[in-house]
């Protein structure tokens, strides 16, 4: 294989320890729930990860609207636009207009049977992460995790650029 000549060689002498790296670890076990739940989800249902978020968003705050769930399950608009027109299209929500241009969301008869269908399997990543754990530990994780999510919105704000960065000075 011939390389290009400004293709760099060799490893970069500051890196980061993949091993020790929190949030590399933290994102390699989402991903594997993820794509564990995904998979079973798709299987059984046809519907994927973001539609149950969304189901399982509506189904603890009926009348929500799509940005609220947007927010509330940190997901982009445009994803959870998708999965309400998906859901919409197959009967698990309707979609009631008020007098502004928000939709409030809300689960059908049908929607309830899926929530209820679907919810073993995300609540099985629930048990594989805590199976090792004493319920005091589950206690300390869950509040240090609302800990960081908290820190990590407080440091979205600190973190917001001045100006817009111009591709061609970068």
């Amino acid at each position: 294989m011939e390389l290009p000549p400004e293709a760099v060689r060799t490893p970069m002498p500051t890196v980061i320890d993949s091993e020790n790296f929190t949030p590399r670890l933290l994102s390699l076990l989402s991903n594997s729930l993820v794509y564990r739940e995904s998979r079973a989800l798709r299987s059984r249902f046809g519907l994927g990860t973001n539609d149950w978020r969304v189901i399982a968003a509506i189904g603890v705050r009926p009348g929500v609207t799509a940005s609220e769930i947007s927010e509330f399950i940190a997901m982009n608009k445009a994803i959870v636009s998708k999965s309400v027109n998906v859901l919409t299209a197959r009967g698990l929500i309707v979609q009631a207009e008020d007098t502004g241009r928000s939709r409030h969301l809300y689960l059908t008869a049908d929607g309830t049977q899926m929530h209820d269908a679907m919810l073993p399997i995300s609540m099985r990543g629930q048990e594989i992460i805590l199976a090792d754990l004493s319920a005091q530990e589950v206690t300390q994780l869950n509040q240090l995790l609302r800990r960081l999510l908290a820190r990590v919105r407080e440091l979205e704000v600190d973190d917001a650029p001045d100006e817009p960065v111009d591709a061609d000075s970068a």
